[in-house]
């Protein structure tokens, strides 16, 4: 079969197939990646607290999820998950196997990671705001609140980004290992492409390129985020002085 004819759209091509497992990779990586804000939101401010019981729980959630290997934290949510599910509904009588979607087993898993890297980006980034600027907040008489409005989540986000797109990369890659809850996602497809054709090198080299065309795009984005938060926040000193 030629080769345009199998990455065609046609009938007989994978084109569409390798499309819409693409858009299945995005689709995980930014759930995964809204995930992991609102868990690394709240580690990071465990880990910058008072605290000494919150600190303990924020570095033990960082170490366990960073140090682990994110195929076993996949395989215990996937299939733990379904273990309680499925007990859950015998509980209620039914009598079955019940099995947790693996969209949804493997967002969470992917954010759960996501979390604790995205913790250490955002208690980094508030170690970077200047510490004249929360003393002069404080002197003023703002309240924790307006402090954090006007002064800190600013200037977090700021910092954040450049690390928030390392993140974003790590997440992408880290996606491909949802495959092995059946999820139908770019690694996935690749795979299959590749077995039911029998042409292993030209589907594994089209998957590596397109997950290549998704990282060359995202850098772009993030990139282009973080001139654009940096000249917001050049023009926000200028009108300030």
């Amino acid at each position: 079969m030629a080769l345009l004819e199998l990455l065609g759209m046609g009938q007989k091509g994978w084109g569409a197939y390798l499309l819409l497992a693409t858009v299945t990779t995005l689709a995980v990586t930014a759930t995964a990646l809204a995930i992991g804000a609102v868990l690394g939101t709240a580690i990071a401010a465990a880990k910058l607290s008072h605290s000494r019981s919150l600190r303990f729980v924020g570095h033990v959630y960082t170490t366990v999820f960073r140090g682990v290997p994110e195929l076993l934290i996949i395989y215990l949510i996937y299939f733990g998950g379904s273990s309680g599910i499925t007990a859950i509904g015998q509980w209620l009588g039914y009598d079955g196997f019940l099995g947790l979607p693996s969209f949804a087993a493997g967002a969470l898993a992917v954010g759960i990671i996501s979390g604790a890297y995205q913790a250490e980006v955002f208690r980094g980034a508030y170690h970077a705001i200047p510490r004249g600027e929360i003393e002069a907040a404080l002197a003023i008489g703002m309240n924790r609140g307006l402090r954090f409005r006007r002064i800190i989540m600013p200037q977090v986000l700021r910092f954040a980004i450049p690390g928030l797109g390392n993140v974003w990369q790590l997440s992408l890659k880290d996606s491909a290992l949802v495959s092995v809850t059946g999820l139908v996602e770019l690694m996935r497809a690749s795979q299959i492409a590749s077995g039911s054709t029998r042409q292993y090198f030209l589907f594994y080299i089209v998957g590596g390129a397109l997950y290549l065309v998704l990282t060359s795009l995202s850098d772009r984005v993030f990139n282009g985020a973080e001139r654009r938060a940096n000249r917001s926040m050049s023009g926000a000193t200028i009108g300030r002085a």
